[in-house]
């Protein structure tokens, strides 16, 4: 079975700016290439050949800058939430948005990430996409110690169960591995965050997670997005 991704994509970067009046979030460079060509590169090495990435702030930046994924060896779909719905559906509406490309037989599963994350060692393993889609659980969500912007956590973590119950010392780390039947009561084309979702999967017990212990970088500020340039003075 083909391995499918989809690639969040479609915020505005408000704390961004002024990087991202004029290039989207996930476009800046980090290291040396776009924040979401260590994604596509990382799915590619992974096997994935079919990724999905959703669009609304300067959606067409987006074809211009990566074409059809064949650099990669890759086939890329666009779920264009800007010009179709007008604007951004959040995490959950654009999951939901992306289903028919995601699953078109109706319970696959697949790779969820988020483009303004950076975990260069993060390998999006086909035998955990595998064993998952195997189980009973609606997602699983690598987690990472509570950084600085968010103390209070997500999640505790009992062994591979997130819970909300109890003290939370994990943070969603913006990977995950999802089935469709996690957002089946969102309509397509509706704004939806993915929390409400996530928690009624953690009260059900179907809601896996594991931590992550590799690099991982949220990129939320200008300050942060700099400390990951090669060299002073870079600029989108």
């Amino acid at each position: 079975m083909t391995a499918r991704a989809l690639i969040l994509a479609a915020g505005r970067g408000e704390r961004l700016r002024p990087l991202t009046d004029h290039t989207p979030k996930p476009l800046l460079p980090v290291r040396g290439k776009r924040m979401i060509e260590w994604h596509l590169e990382a799915l590619a090495r992974a096997g994935v050949r079919e990724v999905v990435i959703n669009t609304a702030w300067l959606e067409d930046r987006f074809p211009a800058a990566l074409g059809d994924g064949t650099r990669w060896g890759l086939a890329i779909r666009w779920s264009t939430e800007g010009r179709t719905w007008g604007g951004a559906l959040e995490t959950g509406g654009g999951i939901a948005t992306a289903l028919p490309w995601l699953a078109p037989n109706g319970d696959e599963a697949f790779w969820v990430v988020s483009g303004d994350i950076h975990a260069p060692g993060f390998a999006f393993d086909e035998g955990a996409r595998s064993a998952f889609e195997r189980g009973p659980d609606l997602a699983r969500l690598w987690v990472v110690p509570n950084p600085d912007f968010n103390p209070a956590g997500d999640f505790a973590l009992d062994g591979d169960r997130l819970r909300r119950e109890g003290r939370r010392d994990w943070t969603y780390a913006n990977i995950a591995l999802v089935r469709p039947a996690l957002v089946a009561g969102l309509a397509p084309g509706r704004f939806a965050p993915l929390r409400e979702c996530l928690f009624d999967a953690a009260a059900a017990g179907r809601l896996g997670g594991q931590p992550w212990g590799g690099e991982w970088h949220n990129i939320g500020t200008a300050e942060q997005w700099q400390a990951l340039q090669p060299a002073a003075g870079t600029r989108a």
